[in-house]
Parts: C-alpha cells; structure tokens; sequence
C-alpha cells in the first residue's frame, strides 16, 4: 500500500504546483464525479471534503489536474447540471470554505483544479427563471431565455420543431400560455445569450470562480449557447440521429465564437496560465479546431476518438485527422475514452463494434479489460493531452444490470433521445476490499455497487505487478520522464501487420495490437512498458491480441 498522507497535512515544498508554460498542452487530466467518488459524512454521497481527502492518491497516481464535475447548488434534476446559484456550493457537497479548502491542497499537492461551468441552460429554480415567470409574458426577465407564443389556433402546439435530447419537444409551454426552450431536461431552461446581461452574468461567475483560485473552466454545451436567428425550424422528426453530423440551428453556430473571444480576455486577466476546455459535439474535427483557435479557449474535447471504434484502421483515420484540424490553429490534440455521459470503454470494447456510446450489456469482460488497457496506453503515447475518468484506472466495467427503480439519469425516465443509461458509469468507486461501500463512506451508495468491486478496489490493486491501477501508475510516470512523450503534434507512423498501429516519437516507439490474434513485429528496443505478456527472440517480439508496448530506442 501507497503511503497515505493527510489532505490536510503541509504539502513538501517540492510538491508545489511549477508555473511552467503551456502546462495543458500535455496534462493527463483526471474527472472527478463528485457525487461517486468519496463521502466524507456518511450520507451515502460523495462530497468535496471526501475529494479533498483523496488528492494525495491523484498525486501519486501522477496526473497533472483535476477536472471537477458541478457541485454548485441545484435542485439535481440532472445530476447538478441545472444550476440555481453558480456561486454557492449545493449543501450535498458541502459549502464554500470545502471549495476554497479542497483548491489550496490542491496546489499544494502540485494539482492544479478544473471546474465545470454550465452556461448554455440553468435550472429552473434559478432567480432569473423563477422572476421571468412571475413577471409573465412582455416582461424584459423573460428576455433572458427563451420564452415564445405557440402556434396552433390557441398557441397550444410548440414554437418550432425542436426536439430535446433528452427526448420529446424542446419546448415546454407555462400557465400564462407561452412556451420555454429547453434543449435538455424542463428543468434546464436555455439561456437567450443574445441578451447583453447573460454575458455580463457569465463574465462575472467567471471571475469570482477565478479570484477563488481555481485553474480552469470545462465547458459544458460549449457548441449549443447560440441559436440561430429566429429559431427556424428543422423539417424533420428523429432529429437526434443528425447529431453529431450536421450543422443543427441549436448547435455549433458561428456566433458562439464572439463569446469565447470575451472569456479568453477575462482569462488572460490572471496568472498562472488559467485554462478552458470545451466540451462542444460538432460534425467534424475541424469544427472543432474553432474553438481553440489562439484567441478562444484552449482544449476541446475529442468525441471523434473516443466514439472510434478498437479498430488499428479507424484510429489511425481519427488520429491523422485531429492532428491535422489542431495544427494551423497551433492547438493540443485532446484524447478521451471515458467520461460520465459515455458507457465505460471496459465495457464498450467488450461488445460487438456499433452499438454506440451507450449500451447495456457486459459484454466479454475480460476481452474489454485486456482492450481497455491495450487503448489506455496508445492513448497516453499519442501527442497532446488526455482524460482520465474516475475508476478507469481501476479497469472499472459500467454497471450494467442496475434495478430501474435506482436509476436517476433524467433521460431514462424521458423514454426517448439519449439512452438514460448513463448511471451505468456513475456507480461510486470502490476504494477499500471490504465494507458496505468498499470505502466510499461509512453509509452506503447513492447507487448499488456490485458485489465483484472490491477486487477492483484501489486497495486491492495497490502494488500488485500487473494489476490495472499499477499499469495507469506506470504509464504515467513514463510519460513525465520521457522527453518524447507529451506535447507535440505529429507521429511518424512505422509499418505494421494489418490489425496494427505502429509509430514513433523520436527516441519512443508504440505499437498497438488491435486484432484479435497475435502478430510478430519488429523489437524495437528496449521495453518500457507493456499492457499485456510478450515474447521477444531474435530482434522480433510476439504482441498478444489486444496488447500495446513501449520501447524506446535510446
């Protein structure tokens, strides 16, 4: 077992965070849940106190920042992203000296602290939306979302055709007769950001979020904050399955860019090379690039990556052509494979390939393990930075057989749109072999966790050669002392059976194994680390199926 140290404990002084430059372009970021990852009270949900109290694991675990998901107040009709006050902390998680507390060892510790911001929709207890519907309809509160009449012969059908992706209309229609937009869940009204005061608001969450300490902001609906002029109409029903491969009215619209271009001004008003992160779906990598063009945010997430398939093709498509979109913007590529919104790639690899980002079933858990691994590390050798989930270090599975009456995703209940099997990967992390929640806190889970989590266990794993946690810890630690790994934006790909990505990386070499059979390929030097058994004899080595390996050449 690890050393254990006390959040509370005075970090060494070697510890604190280094004020190097462009830090972000190469950070292994890693996301907290915090509702699943610690509770420090008992009461059955994590907390930022039960955070706090795990940071010296994510320091030795060896990532460079934490990404927080919302812990702002909210009446959780969708898991904190409906947000009714965006400068208090929801009493479930604690208030804000446990903010300020949890920042500081943070930087202490040498973490740096990413927060989520959600400014396309708030919840519909917000102040704002609570007076645009008392004020009723003409009142210049309502200006401030979306509000419209209906059509039909007495206004009772909606204002256009837009469906949610949660499911059903986009439109959600008040007592006094008009009709609200809420691209997501009724309870998460859209802002209207063509309305002068949403942007003072944001400007102002931004700075009191930054005068607290914090090092960041990961964007939540960074592509669906401008609507298009009018709010015209789709023509068409399953309008849901476009996503992702159109330009929607609702999403990715041009305007979007003049209000990143005011942020990054407030950013750029703090030391210490503050970051933002977009997570913004858009139909191509290039339309990705333009939100991380010098003068708008920073990184953008890849949803590209992470919906490609364990396939030694497709990757290498996927690969090429992020970093080819992310070089005349001068961006870091981003890579992803797992996140809260995403069944987890253990279980996604251990599937048949197009059944999507959500599925519900186990799967070959071993064959989605041995992938997992195999992905985590071609991912951790690729230029740019990555994303690392809570618990897939651990080779956590999503839970896929939970009781429908613990479910709380809001768009399981919607019956359409989006899957609603996202609990699947929000299950709270095991931390300890025993207890009645495997070390999440004295009182239970908010969701049920299996009765296999304790061998999954961070304490389970601890020190164990060749046990998942051990592997990410390993990889990490090479990545930092490599001086070919990191940053950069280019690889020079190497041949390889087919089945196989091979490149390398100056004095490092990668070779990942997708096929399901072993192949023989090239040693390339000297092993630094590898997801599976190999063989090498006679200047070849023998890669098992689903194994990648590290040489470096020097």
């Amino acid at each position: 077992m690890s050393q254990q140290h006390s959040a509370a404990d005075p970090a060494p002084a070697t510890t604190t965070i280094a004020r190097r430059r462009d830090w972000w372009r190469d950070a292994v970021i890693y996301q907290v849940y915090p509702r699943s990852f610690a509770d420090s009270n008992g009461d059955g949900m994590g907390d930022l106190e039960g955070v706090r109290s795990r940071l010296p694991y994510l320091r030795d675990l060896g990532v460079d920042a934490v990404w927080l998901s919302p812990f702002y107040a909210s009446p959780q009709a969708d898991a904190g992203y409906d947000v009714a006050d965006y400068r208090a902390v929801d009493p479930m998680f604690g208030n804000l000296l446990d903010a300020d507390a949890l920042i500081r060892d943070a930087h202490g510790l040498g973490l740096r602290i990413i927060v989520d911001l959600v400014p396309n929709h708030s919840s519909d207890q917000h102040e704002w939306f609570k007076r645009a519907l008392a004020e009723g309809p003409g009142s210049p509160a309502r200006d401030r979302y979306h509000f419209r009449p209906g059509k039909g012969e007495n206004g009772e059908l909606p204002p256009n055709d837009w469906e949610s992706i949660f499911g059903g209309p986009a439109w959600t229609r008040v007592a006094d007769g008009e009709w609200y937009l809420h691209l997501f869940a009724p309870e998460q009204p859209d802002f209207n950001w063509d309305h002068p005061a949403v942007g003072d608001e944001f400007r102002s969450i931004l700075r009191f979020w930054l005068d607290m300490g914090v090092d960041g902001f990961r964007i939540d609906v960074a592509h669906g904050l401008v609507k298009a002029e009018g709010l015209p109409d789709i023509g068409g029903a399953e309008q849901l399955k476009l996503l992702g491969n159109d330009v929607m009215p609702f999403f990715d619209q041009d305007g979007v860019h003049e209000v990143y271009r005011q942020w990054r001004r407030v950013l750029d008003e703090y030391a210490g090379e503050r970051i933002f992160v977009a997570e913004a779906w858009t139909p191509t990598v290039e339309r990705t690039a333009n939100y991380v063009r010098p003068d708008e945010l920073h990184q953008a997430f890849n949803f590209q990556y992470l919906s490609t398939e364990w396939d030694a093709a497709e990757l290498r498509k996927v690969i090429d052509r992020t970093l080819e979109a992310m070089r005349p913007v001068g961006a870091p590529a981003t890579w992803v494979l797992s996140n809260h919104d995403v069944t987890r790639h253990a279980t996604r690899f251990a599937n048949p390939p197009g059944l999507g980002t959500q599925i519900r079933l186990a799967g070959d858990r071993e064959l989605g393990l041995r992938r997992a691994r195999a992905a985590t590390l071609l991912m951790l050798a690729l230029p740019g930075s990555a994303y690392v989930y809570q618990g897939e270090e651990l080779g956590l599975p999503d839970v896929v057989d939970l009781p429908d009456e613990v479910r709380q995703d809001p768009a399981y209940f919607r019956g359409a749109g989006q899957d609603g099997f996202r609990d699947g990967c929000r299950v709270p992390i095991p931390w300890t072999r025993e207890g009645s929640s495997y070390g999440f806190g004295a009182g239970g889970s908010w969701l049920p966790q299996p009765a296999t989590w304790g061998e999954l266990s961070v304490e389970a794993q601890t020190g164990v050669a060749g046990s998942t946690l051990e592997l990410y810890r390993g990889a990490l630690r090479v990545r930092r002392e490599h001086a070919d790994l990191g940053a950069g934006d280019t690889v020079e790909w190497l041949r390889a059976p087919e089945g196989v990505l091979a490149f390398r990386r100056g004095e490092f070499v990668c070779v990942a194994n997708t096929s399901g059979e072993s192949v023989t390929t090239p040693a390339y030097g000297r092993v630094l680390l590898a997801s599976g058994e190999l063989t090498e004899a006679d200047g070849e080595a023998k890669l098992p199926a689903d194994t990648t390996v590290w040489w470096t050449t020097a």
